[in-house]
């Protein structure tokens, strides 16, 4: 059996869900426009830079909406996934995860946004394994703004991956083949632990490491 890792935020979809959900969240009139919208693009600019503190980005994300009624977030998320997220998906993404499906391959997303995110947009990709960063929630179910575990960015990433096939009893030497797709510097450390690392919709800097390394290079998106 091959095994088949995908990121999801720049590789699957064109843009970052994570920010996306932020700006929604302005749109709701959940947080102050003008300074949440330059404290988010802030840390956007942290990610992409390869220095994001990303317990401090969780708290500062989540505050918006952690203390929201639950019919607030679902009817949110439906919305939000209606209007934002459908239109993201790409029929060079989807076809790219149906053929790993139908080759019998193990498929998961492994992607540093958090599971509240992430979890329906993984159903819409037709993914039922999902490696997200996990938000920490009090005795009633209500998200507190800190991480619950290790959190599955950069070298956390391989750590819940690991972890993942552990509970399965697996473990990645068991794969004729481990391949991750990843666009992001950020990913370096699981693309240099599989056997099949592709840059998929790479930034300038992963597709000079990916031409200097002999990495196949993907463009999903126009």
């Amino acid at each position: 059996m091959k095994l088949t890792l995908f990121d999801l935020d720049g590789t699957l979809l064109p843009k970052d869900s994570d920010h996306a959900f932020g700006e929604f969240v302005v749109a709701l009139g959940w947080a102050d426009r003008e300074d949440f919208r330059r404290r988010n693009d802030a840390f956007y600019e942290d990610y992409l830079a390869g220095r994001l503190d990303i317990d401090a980005y969780v708290d500062f994300a989540t505050a918006p909406w952690r203390g929201r009624p639950a019919d607030d977030l679902a009817r949110a998320t439906a919305r939000f996934l209606k209007e934002v997220v459908r239109p993201m998906l790409h029929p060079a993404a989807l076809g790219l995860v149906q053929r790993h499906q139908r080759e019998g391959d193990l498929v998961a997303i492994v992607t540093a946004t958090n599971d509240f995110i992430t979890r329906p947009i993984a159903g819409l990709l037709g993914v039922d394994e999902l490696i997200a960063t996990d938000l920490a929630r009090d005795e009633a179910g209500r998200v507190t703004g800190s991480i619950h575990g290790v959190p599955a960015f950069r070298e956390g990433k391989i750590t819940r991956v690991q972890q993942w096939l552990s509970a399965r009893e697996r473990a990645l030497g068991d794969f004729e083949c481990s391949t991750f797709y990843s666009d992001s510097t950020n990913d370096l450390p699981l693309l240099e632990h599989v056997s099949h690392p592709v840059a998929t919709n790479p930034g300038p800097a992963l597709e000079r490491i990916a031409q200097q390394r002999g990495w196949p290079i993907l463009k999903l998106f126009p």
